[in-house]
């Protein structure tokens, strides 16, 4: 079956892999031949939310790299957007559906239109993260 785009690309942490983000990466490469997978490292995971991973960087990219839907994994050391979708010459990223209809993503769109980038939103898999499994294991 030809897939409606040749290179997709998406990021996450990826932290305690459950099935909302097996979800995620099957619905992604459902429309790409290629997927290629950002795991943000452990570094870029404190900047941003000041908590480490519980699980470290280089098994978190293990963990995604076993995956049957995944056909490449790199380190998200970065926000940048669309340095690397010119660098794995991505014609799809794909993002969390919450974040649609933002400034930051209805910015991004355009940009991304203009190296001839599409932006597919996934829906979130409902009552999984791994914030929800943080909660439970700390009870």
């Amino acid at each position: 079956m030809e897939k409606k785009y040749k290179i997709g690309y998406t990021t996450g942490v990826y932290d305690m892999f459950h099935i909302g983000h097996l979800n995620i990466l099957r619905r992604a490469k459902e429309q790409c031949e290629t997927l290629v997978v950002g795991v943000t490292t452990d570094e870029l995971c404190y900047k941003r939310k000041h908590k480490y991973p519980i699980i470290n960087e280089q098994e978190r990219m293990a963990i995604v790299d076993a995956i049957r839907y995944v056909d490449k994994v790199v380190p998200q050391v970065d926000m940048e957007k669309i340095r690397p979708v010119k660098e794995l010459g991505a014609d799809v990223v794909f993002v969390g559906s919450d974040w649609k209809g933002t400034d930051a993503w209805n910015q991004y769109e355009k940009e991304f239109a203009e190296v001839g980038c599409a932006v597919v939103y996934l829906d979130h898999t409902d009552g999984i993260s791994s914030s929800v499994l943080r909660e439970k294991i700390s009870k």
